[in-house]
């Protein structure tokens, strides 16, 4: 039988092998991890038009980022698995690793940015009032002591806290609901970024109460890719990879069938991609 002594150095070495395979197993890129498993995973909106919503007939997961999501991918030489949520689950489902990254309208913010890692902006979104047609209201100021509604935990509801202080601010919890607030008179105007406000807005000329998007901003936005903070490799290769579909002129295409001439929203592109911090802006905190 081997002495103690002898047991003990055998013993060490064992463990320190296991103990750097653990290490090396722990600190394993993210990149390289979604390379093996060959699909890019992408947290979408589930119910917000046009960036991800229920496809009528089939049920499937559809919008301007889920398919932003699958060229990603298929720049990646992946497969794309869309998840979608609600507003304000993103982040969570990131950090627990349920998602490898965030394609849902995702606007640049001081918290957010300190909890992920952004992309290049691929868009500049402004956060605007929607307001009855015959309200009279025309532009913020005329909002000071109204009740106004966003969306639960949205940089809306921020924005409205930050440049409307004489205004009440009403939660809800999905953006339906906070415009239903305004076409009941519940509310007096319905803070949202600008594609989703110029749809409700269309949608509302159909109806008994038509509504209309002030021209005057709240706030403008860069909006990102969101990704695991420290993953360098994953995030040059996002950026690597939005900088081709804009090179290859991808991107003008995609804001043409979703935003621009193609679709209901009419809207001129702001921007290229580019670098948040080639933008000038005042982040939201």
């Amino acid at each position: 039988m081997p002495s103690p002594s002898r047991i003990a150095p055998v013993l060490l070495t064992a463990l320190g092998v296991a103990a750097v395979a653990f290490s090396g197993a722990a600190s394993a890129d993210q990149l390289d991890n979604i390379k093996a498993k060959k699909t890019l995973v992408c947290g979408t909106f589930a119910a917000i038009a046009p960036f991800g919503y229920p496809d009528p007939k089939t049920r499937e997961t559809i919008g301007s980022d889920v398919e932003l999501c699958h060229a990603v991918a298929k720049e990646m030489g992946l497969k794309a698995e869309v998840r979608g949520f609600p507003v304000g689950v993103h982040i969570p489902e990131l950090k627990l690793g349920h998602i490898d990254i965030i394609i849902a309208n995702m606007g640049y913010t001081k918290t957010r940015a300190e909890q992920v890692e952004f992309s290049n902006a691929y868009n500049v979104g402004k956060e605007v009032a929607v307001v009855g047609k015959t309200s009279g209201l025309t532009n913020l100021a005329s909002l000071d002591g109204k009740k106004i509604s966003s969306t639960k935990g949205s940089t809306s509801e921020t924005a409205i806290k930050l440049r409307l202080k004489g205004a009440t601010p009403l939660t809800y919890q999905d953006a339906s609901s906070a415009f239903l607030a305004l076409q009941q008179g519940k509310v007096d105007a319905f803070v949202i970024n600008n594609v989703s406000a110029t749809a409700f807005a269309i949608q509302s000329q159909k109806g008994p109460k038509p509504a209309v998007v002030m021209d005057e901003e709240l706030y403008i936005q860069p909006v990102a890719i969101g990704m695991t903070k420290g993953e360098t490799a994953l995030h040059n290769e996002i950026n690597a990879v939005l900088n081709k579909l804009e090179t290859s002129g991808y991107m003008d295409q995609h804001w043409k069938k979703w935003f621009g001439d193609d679709s209901e929203y009419k809207l001129k592109r702001p921007y290229k991609v580019t670098a948040i911090k080639d933008l000038k802006f005042e982040a939201l905190p």
